[in-house]
């Protein structure tokens, strides 16, 4: 058992996002030999026939020299859906509609950005 325990990566910092049905984490985890990485879980309750439910998780693990890449070709992909299919919509007011509701927490201490550009520094 003892093993086990040893093997699992030490959690360092997560953020919670929640998000109509779904709920994302953002996990910063460390390795045995103390280099980081980032996992990004969707989390979705389903409700099974006999009215129990079990939750349908789906990961994605990020290195840190992916880190850049990634975070360049997410900011594009929301601002292409942003600019160029959804110009219309007002996206600052889903951000008030969260934080009103207390949508979205961290167990850092930390408070949520309002900005929508993603940043690693």
């Amino acid at each position: 058992m003892d093993d086990f325990l040893n093997k699992e990566q030490k959690e360092i910092f997560s953020e919670r996002v929640r998000a109509g049905k779904r709920t994302y984490f953002f996990d910063v985890k460390a390795t045995r030999s103390n280099d980081y990485y980032l996992t990004i879980t969707e989390s979705k309750r389903r409700y099974k026939d006999d009215g129990s439910f079990t939750y349908e998780k789906h990961k994605l693990f990020l290195y840190k020299e992916d880190f850049n890449k990634f975070v360049a070709a997410l900011n594009q992909s929301v601002d292409y859906v942003k600019e160029e299919l959804l110009p219309g919509v007002d996206f600052d007011k889903f951000d008030k509609d969260n934080f009103e509701n207390n949508e979205s927490s961290s167990t850092n201490g930390s408070t949520s950005d309002d900005s929508t550009e993603l940043k690693w520094d």
